[in-house]
């Protein structure tokens, strides 16, 4: 059961910060998303894996606020996101 909530929690975590306009804020979103999730990879003991599950859930909430704000104030993409 865990297992298949930190999944889902990371897919919405990874779709989310795929949202944010700003490209240095959706590659460090991304960036340190992925890198939560390893880190806390090794954590086994129930207690520590709910609190974990809501601190993404917190994280998730403040990433989906950053995507309506940013899209409120949409600015111009930067050079490097031309590039393909």
């Amino acid at each position: 059961m865990a297992n298949q909530q930190v999944i889902v929690l990371y897919k919405a975590l990874i779709r989310e910060a795929k949202k944010l306009p700003a490209y240095n804020f959706r590659n460090y979103a991304l960036r340190r998303i992925r890198d939560s999730f390893k880190e806390n990879r090794i954590i086994k003991e129930p207690a520590q894996v709910a609190a974990a599950i809501q601190e993404g859930k917190k994280s998730l909430e403040l990433i989906k606020r950053q995507v309506i704000i940013g899209q409120i104030y949409d600015t111009e993409k930067l050079v490097i996101e031309y590039q393909k």
